[in-house]
């Protein structure tokens, strides 16, 4: 089995385990929602949101895998042999983590990457589709951003792999409408993500959407200073501020205006 082969099959198991947990968390969301004046949510609002999640999935399998692939097998050979079995994942996953925390909080910095990020910003209700909401020149993007730091670093496939099934897990979770018990929120907050913490990242006002920039680990914005201070509340608005939610055609048209 060659290694394009392997990444085929992984991603097959990946897909359906990811698409369960969505289900869940789409139907518990809806159960018990931490924001009920959120549930107020039109199909022109998914139907945008699942546009977008359909293209990214084809570039998925169109440029992310294939240049992945292509980056894990062209990487520098320079990784010690202990950085291997248990320990090196380890270590690969929380090096994995703390760049997307970089690319994240450079996404906020940089005008070019913000015009296409800030598609994502632009729901002005937030839920587990929120997830999956992204422009594709943003998934290009950090698709090309990602294998340079796979080639200059020596991350094996499986780890990028693996890393990818937990950041889709994280994502869908922290963007979610589930209302937590607090005592269990607090608790999960010490050590990862939780929708408390991202709320805050996605309010409209500025100053909070550029803070809480962590994606699976919580520690990173605690030890780079980037966490903002404000507490979610049940009528946080959401969205960016000074710009208004736009159908699918001028999502995908609004970085290059």
């Amino acid at each position: 089995m060659t290694m394009q082969d392997a990444a085929d099959h992984f991603l097959a198991i990946k897909g359906a385990l990811i698409l369960a947990w969505l289900v869940l968390l789409f139907t518990a969301e809806r159960m018990l929602p931490a924001a009920r004046s959120l549930q107020r949510r039109g199909w022109a609002r998914l139907s945008s949101n699942a546009v977008l999640w359909g293209i990214n999935s084809a570039l998925s399998v169109l440029l992310v895998v294939p240049v992945t692939v292509w980056a894990a097998n062209h990487a520098l050979p320079w990784r010690p042999l202990w950085w291997a079995g248990g320990l090196g994942l380890t270590l690969d996953l929380l090096l994995l983590d703390g760049l997307i925390y970089g690319w994240h909080r450079l996404n906020h910095r940089t005008a070019l990457l913000w015009r296409f990020h800030s598609v994502h910003h632009l729901d002005r209700r937030l839920d587990t589709t929120t997830a999956l909401r992204f422009h594709f020149g943003e998934v290009a993007l950090a698709t090309a951003a990602r294998a340079v730091a796979v080639m200059v670093l020596a991350i094996p496939l499986v780890s990028v792999l693996i890393f990818e099934t937990i950041v889709l897990a994280a994502t869908i979770f922290h963007h979610s409408n589930l209302r937590l018990p607090p005592s269990l929120e607090r608790a999960l907050s010490l050590l990862v993500v939780t929708p408390a913490i991202h709320w805050v990242h996605h309010h409209r006002r500025q100053r909070d959407t550029d803070s809480n920039y962590a994606t699976v680990l919580s520690l990173w914005d605690p030890v780079f200073r980037s966490r903002s201070p404000t507490l979610r509340t049940a009528d946080l608005e959401i969205g960016v501020e000074g710009r208004e939610e736009q159908p699918i055609i001028g999502l995908l048209a609004a970085p290059f205006r």
